[in-house]
């Protein structure tokens, strides 16, 4: 029973948390580098940050929405 444990402390030790390690050593050489993930991640927000108000502008400028007092039932 004690080996059981022992090889599920090496399959996550020793693979399933190598490229952590990895990024870990990366950081100390180039922060950037170590970041790419998020860099990516916030890249793709601010993109669809952008084309969300673009069509919320879109639908303004058409005046689609109804702005009446009874049109949404939180008012």
């Amino acid at each position: 029973m004690k080996d059981f444990f022992y090889a599920i402390q090496d399959l996550f030790v020793n693979v399933l948390f190598a490229p952590l390690d990895a990024l870990r050593e990366l950081e100390l050489e180039n922060w950037f580098a170590a970041n790419i993930m998020s860099w990516i991640f916030m890249a793709i927000g601010f993109v669809a940050f952008t084309y969300w108000m673009l069509q919320l502008k879109k639908y303004n400028d058409n005046n689609e929405e109804d702005k009446t007092v009874s049109a949404h039932s939180y008012l």
